[in-house]
């Protein structure tokens, strides 16, 4: 009976998570990301920044083209200015994405850690009968693969989704404003089709990065147990034999 449950519980975590659960898990870490209010924000605000002057790029670099180009005005202080400013915008994209991730750090930083010392206490907490059944080796893998889970899930949410949806939407307004509705609606048309496509794509692979996470754990587990039980090994002789597994 034992063996059962183990058995069903191995089966359902080998399931795939539900949304329930994707979106429990990111209540759990929210309270990382109030603990340091100053930090998100700051952090926010320099992506706006950055986000703001990657939009404005290749409009300045228009201007510049168009400057340069027979018929307008032949002061070549006004090319000079917007290659400037050009390089300006430029810098200030990488400038204040590289500040961003610097504010972040420590946000990230902490969730890890008392994300992975919740998950080593719990593991004190736990009966007899699983640490007799001990797999220290995928045991631990699995905890460090799950720490730096949660850094990118943090910065996903945070510095992809919500920025990404505010870029879209003041390219979106450019383009309707400076040319035609038709390039905005291509713009959302492609954006949408590219989306689509990731989701099914990300869908279709998740079940074999799972096997692999999974053959990976099981790798590490055997690995790290039959060095920890060293002597046991060597005194049956079966180096060929752990080695083959």
């Amino acid at each position: 009976m034992r063996g059962q449950a183990r058995h069903s519980r191995g089966q359902q975590g080998d399931a795939p998570p539900p949304p329930l659960a994707i979106r429990a898990t990111l209540r759990h870490l929210l309270p990382y990301l109030t603990e340091f209010p100053l930090h998100v924000t700051l952090a926010m605000a320099l992506l706006v920044i950055a986000k703001i002057s990657g939009v404005w790029l290749p409009l300045i670099l228009k201007r510049l083209v168009d400057q340069l180009s027979p018929g307008h005005s032949a002061l070549l202080v006004i090319p000079v200015a917007l290659l400037i400013a050009y390089g300006g915008a430029r810098f200030l994209n990488v400038l204040f994405a590289e500040l961003r991730d610097l504010m972040f750090t420590k946000v990230g930083e902490r969730a890890q850690r008392r994300a992975a010392l919740r998950v080593f206490e719990h593991l004190h907490r736990l009966d007899l009968e699983f640490h007799l059944s001990r797999r220290t080796g995928g045991l631990s893998r699995d905890i460090e693969k799950g720490v730096e889970g949660i850094n990118f899930l943090l910065r996903i949410a945070i510095f992809n989704i919500l920025p990404t949806l505010f870029e879209l939407a003041l390219v979106t307004g450019i383009l309707w404003g400076k040319y035609d509705a038709r390039f905005a609606l291509i713009a959302l048309v492609s954006v949408a089709v590219y989306v689509t496509f990731s989701v099914v794509a990300a869908t279709w692979r998740k079940r074999y990065l799972r096997e692999v996470n999974r053959l990976d754990s099981s790798v590490n587990a055997r690995e790290h147990d039959a060095l920890i039980n060293y002597e046991t090994v060597k005194y049956f002789g079966h180096e060929r034999f752990e080695a083959g597994r």
